[in-house]
């Protein structure tokens, strides 16, 4: 079967599925270029406000296919330094894009298919899911920015710990360490994390586009900067039309519905 990235419309979410279950939901070029070229859809769309990153069948993500890896190691280093490059544009893209994304994981993210996961603003696990850095397990470190997810979340003894011994670890140490923001049961991920949309949607578009550049910011900001920018998002949100919507109804007691 060859893996494809499928893209539907639930509401106003864009639920984009990993479907190549045969291989574990294998990454590759093609999937790369296609998150990237459905990011850039939804980005410009007002319908859409959320994007739900989901496994089909059992897996969520296995990471990169060991066997392309393997032919790879017969070809120039810059076949797979573009490679990881096309991964890291997507990995980028998620990070950048203005609108909230969240991973729905069932079964296992492995390799490349945890640092898909953490890339995403928010994370739904299963409680029976795993979640894996497996890289040094065959020899490998690294990519699809991991190591500078774990570094940003979590102390370095323990990054280390994950990194360095590839164990399989379970959602419930995530999600008690910040990792994963919701545990569900088995077969629950995509429809919890639809659920967690929805209730972003009914929020101004503009107001979270702003709280996501400026958590992107903080980590290589002075806080005299971050600041600045607060203010300045600030000032350009209270003067957006939505602005007026949300203080209007939060005084009036109604609930409100921003463009």
């Amino acid at each position: 079967m060859t893996a494809e990235l499928k893209s539907k419309s639930e509401g106003g979410t864009m639920v984009l599925t990993l479907s190549n279950p045969s291989q574990r939901n294998e990454l590759g070029p093609e999937i790369y270029a296609a998150g990237i070229e459905a990011l850039n859809g939804a980005e410009s769309s007002d319908e859409i406000r959320s994007v739900v990153i989901v496994g089909e069948g059992k897996w969520f993500c296995a990471g990169g296919s060991l066997q392309r890896l393997s032919d790879n190691r017969g070809k120039p280093p810059s076949v797979q330094a573009e490679s990881i490059e096309s991964l890291h544009t997507w990995i980028d893209s998620i990070r950048t894009f203005p609108k909230p994304v969240i991973a729905a994981v069932e079964g296992a993210a492995a390799g490349a298919g945890f640092s898909l996961a953490l890339a995403c603003d928010f994370v739904v696990a299963a409680r029976d899911a795993v979640f894996a850095a497996s890289y040094s397990n065959v020899a490998l470190s690294p990519d699809g920015g991991l190591s500078w997810q774990l570094a940003q979340a979590l102390p370095r003894q323990i990054a280390s710990e994950w990194l360095m011994q590839g164990e399989r670890l379970e959602p419930a140490r995530l999600h008690a360490l910040g990792l994963v923001n919701t545990l569900t049961e088995s077969g629950q991920a995509l429809a919890t994390a639809l659920a967690l949309a929805a209730r972003l949607n009914a929020r101004a578009p503009n107001a979270l586009a702003s709280i996501k550049e400026l958590l992107n910011d903080a980590g290589g900001a002075t806080l005299v900067a971050h600041l600045a920018q607060e203010r300045d998002h600030f000032v350009r949100n209270l003067h957006h039309p939505n602005a007026g919507v949300g203080i209007g109804a939060f005084l009036a007691k109604e609930t409100p519905r921003y463009s």
